[in-house]
């Protein structure tokens, strides 16, 4: 079995595939400060609940907090007697090698959404992944990440929001009833659900210009049903497309004995 483990700025989330498909998917809040003990607690007792064996025998990690990765190969090695692969660490292959600016270090999380993406839709996409920022990663002919774009994620624009003006309340994100609103909520439920519609179709459009080809585009995060709400602007939602990716970037090393 193989545990993939993709950690955020939010959350991190553990998947196990037996080789044919994806068991379960657990998630909890990411804090550099939790113990591989602690982890190996909370994560045997949830494969307990699912009343399957833990013979895990291969780990593969992404992560955007690298104060955590250290706990997490601690786990790996303490715990399932395996040494993990990092993605965006020297010894874990890809695929196609990003073509970025020389020196720019790439998020692992768009790494893995561009080898995940491209393996189920093809080339000439635009990944947009509603996470703690959200990001638009463009994915070449050959399958190479060649550059994007990150804007502030709708939760953190929120929570901007109510720091940054006392009198303004927290609020959950939905669609609102009409674009004008008539209560504070209200307008700050349209502001941020219309603005970030038109910003995702505006980065879109922006992008198909200067690529000038057709492009797909594939929506991936929590929030992205929210904003697939018959306004056209996605080809697909994949809710697992990262998973996807780390397993495709595991099985990759595995063919070429590294792992």
């Amino acid at each position: 079995m193989l545990l993939c483990i993709d950690t955020g700025n939010t959350n991190t989330v553990f998947s196990i595939w037996n080789g044919e498909r994806f068991l379960a998917h657990w998630r909890i809040a990411t804090d550099h400060r939790r113990t591989a003990d602690e982890y190996f607690v909370w994560l045997s007792t949830l494969i307990d609940g699912q009343k399957f064996a833990l013979d895990i025998d291969a780990c593969i990690i992404s992560s955007t907090a690298p104060r955590v990765v250290f706990n997490l190969r601690v786990l790996c090695n303490r715990y399932f007697d395996t040494r993990p692969l990092v993605v965006g660490k020297p010894d874990c292959l890809l695929p196609v090698n990003p073509r970025v600016d020389m020196g720019t270090v790439v998020g692992p999380d768009r790494l893995v959404n561009t080898v995940g993406a491209f393996d189920r839709h093809g080339p000439d996409l635009i990944v947009v992944d509603f996470g703690t920022a959200t990001t638009f990663d463009v994915v070449d002919v050959d399958g190479a990440y060649i550059g994007g774009v990150i804007a502030p994620g709708v939760n953190l624009s929120l929570e901007a929001l109510h720091m940054g003006a006392a009198s303004l309340p927290h609020v959950d994100v939905t669609m609102p009833a009409k674009v004008i609103g008539t209560n504070t909520v209200a307008c700050i439920q349209s502001g941020i659900f219309w603005g970030y519609i038109g910003l995702v179709d505006g980065v879109v459009r922006q992008i198909r210009a200067e690529r000038a080809r057709p492009m797909k585009v594939i929506a991936t995060g929590g929030l992205a049903p929210l904003f697939d709400q018959g306004f056209d602007l996605f080809d697909a939602i994949e809710d697992d497309l990262t998973m996807h990716g780390l397993r495709l970037i595991h099985d990759y090393n595995k063919e070429m004995g590294n792992g």
